[in-house]
Order: structure tokens, then C-alpha cells, then sequence
């Protein structure tokens, strides 16, 4: 099956390979320089999910000769860390500004926490969310959600994933995220659980 994710991020494409397998053949806008995505003026991950695929199918439907996949699968995720109200939130990407590195968006986040005290643990519990909508030609056909908890630590570990993964740490595990092979990440990550419902709705045939 073809699956064109609504991206750029060559970092979360080729998760998302790793992630389907080779039942996908997956590409992303890095083909299509002149498919625009859409600002991301959602108030939730599902919202922005969907603007993002809806726009994407749309463009791909009005420009497309057949030689293109027809299905879109958009993916809004980050982080949300409780003591601060579930901030980064949606702005996860742009927590310290637009075009914020990872690094500048950590540095941001931790400082945060160490403004308001929030030095034990037990006050950093934090989650990443990860909603999937696919859609074809401007429609949305369904949407998929995965999440994982767990908590923020004091400073970065790990060089593998991408951005806030350095300071996550999923519960019942002492590694975060960018510690962990990738094979290990991509059995419990927000990503891996929201393909997995994906998976099991295009298997049950009940994707459309």
C-alpha cells in the first residue's frame, strides 16, 4: 500500500518506515516541493492532523496524473508535561520559537521546570500524544491516536529518536527514549500504538 505522509521531516518519515514495515511504501513531501502544508492553526493534535492531510489530499488530488499515492496520512504529535499545563502541547515543534532546534526547545522545556521547582520526579510526569489522519482526495477517512506516559528528566540522555526524546523517560523504564535502540522505541512509543490502530482498521477493512 501507498501512503504519502504530509511532512518533511526526513526524522519522522523514516520512523514511520520503520514503523509500517514493507506492507507500505512510503514517501513524503520531499517529492513534492511545490504541495504546501497548511499553517497549523488547530486548538488539538487531531485538529491539526486533519489540516494537514485534508490540505495535502487536496493538493495532491488537483496536480495528480495517477502517478502518486492517493492515500495521505498526516501526523500531529508532542509532548505535554503536567505541571505545566500540558505545555509544549501542540507547539511542541516551536516550543522556543519558530524553526527552534530540538536542543533549543529542550533547553527551554527544562528551564521551565526549573523556574517553577519542579526538581522531583513525581512533578515531572509528562505524556507524548501522536493523532494520525488519513485522507484521500481532500477527504478525511479516519483518524488514530496513541499515547505514552511517563516523565521529564534533568538533562539529556541518549543520542538517538529526535526532538524532546533525549528527556523522556517512559514509565517503566530507566532509559529514554533516545537511549533505546529504535526497535524498542517503536514498540511502545505514541507513534507505534496510533500505526498500530492504523494497521488494525486497515486489516479489519475498515479504513474508508
Amino acid at each position: 500500500m501507498q501512503l504519502l505522509l504530509a511532512t518533511r521531516n526526513a526524522h519522522k518519515t523514516r520512523e514511520f518506515r520503520q514503523l509500517l514495515g514493507k506492507d507500505f511504501e512510503v514517501t513524503d513531501l520531499g517529492a513534492f516541493p511545490n504541495v504546501a502544508l497548511p499553517e497549523e492553526t488547530g486548538r488539538t493534535f487531531e485538529d491539526n492532523a486533519r489540516l494537514k492531510a485534508r490540505a495535502v489530499a487536496r493538493a495532491l488530488a488537483m496536480t495528480s496524473h495517477g502517478d502518486v499515492p492517493t492515500l495521505v496520512l498526516a501526523d500531529d504529535s508532542g509532548l505535554e508535561v503536567d505541571c505545566l499545563g500540558g505545555a509544549p502541547g501542540i507547539f511542541s515543534a516551536r516550543y522556543a520559537g519558530e524553526n527552534a532546534t530540538d536542543k533549543q526547545n529542550i533547553d527551554k522545556l527544562l528551564a521551565a521546570l526549573k523556574r517553577i521547582g519542579a526538581a522531583d520526579a513525581s512533578r515531572r510526569a509528562a505524556r507524548f500524544r501522536c493523532v494520525l489522519a488519513l485522507a484521500s482526495e481532500g477527504k478525511i477517512l479516519r483518524t488514530f491516536s496513541g499515547t505514552v506516559e511517563g516523565a521529564i528528566v534533568d538533562l539529556p540522555r541518549g543520542c538517538n529518536g529526535f526532538g524532546y526524546d533525549p528527556v523522556f523517560v517512559p514509565n517503566g523504564s530507566g532509559e529514554t527514549f533516545a537511549e533505546m535502540p529504535a526497535h524498542i522505541k517503536n514498540e511502545i512509543s505514541h507513534r507505534a500504538r496510533a500505526v498500530q490502530a492504523l494497521r488494525a482498521a486497515i486489516n479489519s477493512g475498515k479504513w474508508t
